[in-house]
């Protein structure tokens, strides 16, 4: 057989190659434009694929949307344990991964927007966070005149409190976005507030 010949003859499709692909694509596209204003051609482009497989592995947009909502909501369970239910260490950890991965901010503001019902998937990550938060509570290592299901919140709200604050605020303060001294100084005082409000 001919070199030329064995060129085109087409590649086996990777399947989960390919989805990864899309997933990944669609993760750019939903961040950049949400859901409404994300295009299945723009994703199939940024993917390098026949968007017809997007429809085949995926459906329609909708449910690509909830694949990619699934898909943050997974890294950031895997990347941002919360083991012991300490919320000190989940702080940090989680600062360091939004601050990594813009991305996965903003699909969760476009989810919050423009999703009413969450997902099983989400359902079932912070269920697994508010029992390890309530362990330690019963164990005594957090306070208790709290419910588990604020204190988490609370906690939660506290690690983007200044990656997602106000323009205005942010420039009142002179505010450098790209300082890495501003972030370790920002850091550092999330660390001692999420301290003052969990400890018992």
């Amino acid at each position: 057989m001919s070199a030329s010949s064995a060129e085109r003859r087409p590649r086996p499709r990777d399947a989960e190659a390919t989805k990864a692909l899309l997933l990944r694509a669609a993760t750019e596209e939903f961040a950049e434009y949400g859901l409404a204003g994300a295009r299945i051609d723009r994703i199939a482009d940024r993917a390098g694929a026949n968007k017809r497989l997007i429809y085949v592995y995926f459906g329609d947009k909708d449910r690509l949307f909830d694949a990619v909502v699934d898909d943050q909501a997974q890294a950031v369970t895997a990347a941002v344990p919360l083991q012991g239910g300490d919320l000190i260490a989940f702080a940090a950890t989680r600062f360091d991964y939004v601050l990594a991965h813009p991305e996965a901010r903003r699909i969760a503001v476009w989810r919050a927007f423009e999703r009413a019902e969450p997902t099983d998937t989400e359902v079932a990550t912070y269920r697994d966070r508010l029992e390890a938060v309530a362990a330690a509570q019963r164990e005594g290592r957090l306070r208790t005149d709290i419910p588990a299901a604020d204190l988490f919140a609370l906690v939660l709200r506290m690690t983007e409190s200044w990656l997602s604050a106000p323009a205005a605020l942010r420039a009142a303060a002179g505010d450098e976005p790209s300082s890495a001294d501003r972030l370790d100084e920002h850091r550092a005082a999330l660390l001692a507030a999420v301290r003052s409000v969990v400890t018992p």
